[in-house]
């Protein structure tokens, strides 16, 4: 798939990003996290039980030596049958194509703004597997808006953000959610980008039909070039 209008555009401003998390995502002790069938640590997992899930979370990062994992752009994930409701009904292929990167680290770190932004919208997405606490920003660069979404967010910071407020470059405006309350996941942060949110407010597909990838990838562009990560596509 050819590069789209949007991801050049990143790519030119690549040395102007901010960080989204106060850690180096490229550091030694970061690992890239498996979520996709290949995993065999997955096949006998209860993803349903939070508690275990967590656990296997722990269980992937100690066998790479690493404190925080990141991953899941463009993945056709197994772990989204925790939540059937709402990634797919079971009589038509399920959602499993992650849109986002997903960075796993403790709760309470906090999220910074990559760019100056405006708050587009926020939304508590209360539901099991769900994003829970989510807030949408609104960026633009010569000229052109998108958008970057935050999911699994800590319901404290987020209460106190409201629609239309600025925020600068590397300025704090939430943490990552604990569970039960970030969608009832291990801790970590779901980012994502979009060129056209549809008129969605407060929430966006995170997850898509495999046989969509194209259409999804053109509209929602890896993170990585944000986050410049080495697993940037």
């Amino acid at each position: 798939m050819s590069e789209t209008p949007l991801s050049a555009l990143l790519r030119r401003h690549a040395a102007d990003f901010g960080p989204v998390l106060p850690v180096d995502l490229n550091a030694a002790d970061v690992a890239r996290l498996d979520f996709t069938a290949a995993n065999p640590r997955l096949a006998a997992a209860d993803l349903r039980d939070t508690v275990a899930f967590d656990q296997l979370v722990h269980e992937l990062l100690r066998a790479e030596q690493a404190r925080i994992g990141v991953g899941g752009y463009l993945e056709n994930r197994v772990i989204y049958r925790r939540s059937p409701g709402l990634f797919g009904d079971p009589a038509v292929p399920a959602r499993s194509l992650h849109l986002g990167v997903d960075v796993w680290l403790p709760a309470g770190t906090p999220v910074l703004a990559p760019l100056p932004a405006t708050v587009h919208s926020l939304a508590d997405n209360d539901n099991f597997g769900d994003y829970g606490p989510t807030v949408i920003l609104q960026h633009e660069l010569e000229g052109v808006t998108f958008y970057s979404l935050y999911g699994h967010l800590s319901r404290r910071e987020v209460a106190e953000l409201r629609e239309g407020r600025p925020l600068a470059q590397g300025q704090a405006f939430a943490t990552v959610g604990p569970w039960p309350e970030n969608g009832d996941w291990p801790p970590h942060l779901h980012f994502q980008l979009m060129a056209d949110l549809q008129g969605r407010r407060g929430d966006f597909p995170g997850v898509a039909l495999p046989e969509e990838r194209d259409y999804w990838a053109a509209l929602c562009p890896d993170p990585n070039l944000v986050l410049q990560s080495r697993w940037l596509s």
